[in-house]
């Protein structure tokens, strides 16, 4: 019972909030920001390394990401005095706040994944296309 109730008043203070709460959420839940911030968080990296590292991320979809990133104070981005120059991108102590909440979404999606696709190949199957 004290799951529910804490559920409908979490709910409430989200609905309450939501001029609040949803810039920040559209700003921090976006197709790549989770997995960037996944891979800088242990250590910094530089460009090229992110884009290794993010399967399926072009040159422009990273590069915004990491400008949206440092703009909205989860990242910095550091030139390096090397030929040719370098650019590393760290995570700051508020976008490192992420982590534990992260982590656990990364981990429902590991452990639920196949959930979610089988579910969405039944939708699929019993006729729910458009």
């Amino acid at each position: 019972m004290d799951e529910y109730t804490d559920l409908e008043t979490l709910s409430h203070r989200a609905l309450c909030d939501m001029a609040q709460v949803r810039p920040v959420l559209d700003k921090i839940a976006d197709k790549w920001t989770i997995l960037i911030l996944t891979v800088i968080c242990p250590k910094p990296a530089r460009f090229n390394e992110l884009k290794r590292r993010l399967d399926g991320i072009t040159h422009k979809a990273l590069a915004d990401a990491l400008k949206r990133l440092e703009r909205n104070g989860l990242v910095t981005r550091t030139v390096l005095p090397t030929q040719p120059i370098g650019v590393e991108y760290a995570i700051t102590p508020l976008g490192h706040s992420l982590r534990e909440p992260f982590e656990a979404l990364c981990a429902w999606a590991a452990a639920n994944g196949d959930k979610v696709e089988a579910a969405t190949l039944h939708y699929e199957n019993t006729g729910h296309r458009r």
